[in-house]
């Protein structure tokens, strides 16, 4: 139907957008009536999401005339960007802006360099941005679901932590097992991705290879590929940020500085 209405694949794209976003506040709105409030936090999701990606859309444009190294500014601006937004779901954890863009930085950075290294990533700006963006989204995810739990578990632990810290035990020891908990609850998405991959769902990029031309074995498998340097990435990302959180939640007199106040 909107096919017939528009003719331009800007405005298509543009009402197409405004037809989801009015599914989901609708969703948000029968969330209301359950008591759940959403509308702000979806609203504003959704706003800066199409107001980004049209940006993201428009600097692609002008990146793919320019020489390919300038893709690596792109996918650390994504990185920054991803640090900050994953912090914002570490309430109240200190340092959680600098462990956040560490990790992440690292965890995507480094499987990125990799595979561009040894080839299975091309240099391409057409093919390093889409892959490098996904394997950061997914580490900025990860990164925001371990922190979080983590938060959690320390804040249901209080009375434990600081017994075993009167006791004498370091530290890091006495939120040890909580991070493990953490890094273990925040691989579960990255984890049942590769399990359900081709049975419950088909990911985009396999299927824009599809629209291209390549072979659809060949799709295949390097969706494989690019979900198992996710499933990578994700997981150094979590265990870099857990390790690296423990020192910033003890004051130097090795007091637990993580409380529940918002």
């Amino acid at each position: 139907m909107l096919k017939s209405l528009f003719h331009s694949q800007v405005s298509l794209g543009f009402a197409q957008a405004a037809i989801a976003s009015v599914l989901a506040l609708l969703v948000v709105l029968l969330a209301r009536r359950r008591s759940i409030h959403l509308e702000s936090d979806a609203a504003i999701a959704l706003l800066r999401g199409i107001v980004q990606i049209v940006a993201v859309g428009s600097i692609l444009m002008l990146l793919l005339k320019g020489p390919r190294w300038t893709s690596v500014l792109l996918l650390t601006g994504m990185i920054l960007a991803a640090g900050s937004i994953s912090a914002k779901r570490a309430k109240n954890i200190p340092g959680a802006l600098k462990v956040s863009t560490y990790s992440i930085a690292a965890g995507a950075g480094v499987v990125t360099a990799i595979m561009t290294w040894a080839g299975v990533i091309d240099t391409a700006i057409t093919s390093l941005i889409p892959v490098g963006s996904m394997i950061i989204a997914n580490a900025m995810n990860t990164n925001g679901l371990a922190l979080n739990r983590f938060r959690s578990e320390v804040l249901s632990h209080v009375g434990e932590v600081e017994t075993a810290l009167a006791l004498g035990a370091a530290p890091e020891e006495t939120v040890a097992r909580y991070a493990e908990s953490s890094i273990h609850s925040s691989l579960i998405p990255a984890i049942d991705n590769l399990r359900s991959l081709g049975i419950v769902w088909i990911p985009g990029l396999m299927t824009g290879m599809l629209l291209s031309g390549s072979s659809p074995l060949y799709a295949a498998i390097y969706q494989f590929v690019v979900i198992a340097m996710i499933l990578a990435s994700s997981g150094l990302t979590s265990l870099l940020s857990t390790m690296m959180i423990r020192s910033h939640v003890f004051s130097p007199a090795e007091q637990l500085l993580l409380r529940g106040a918002e």
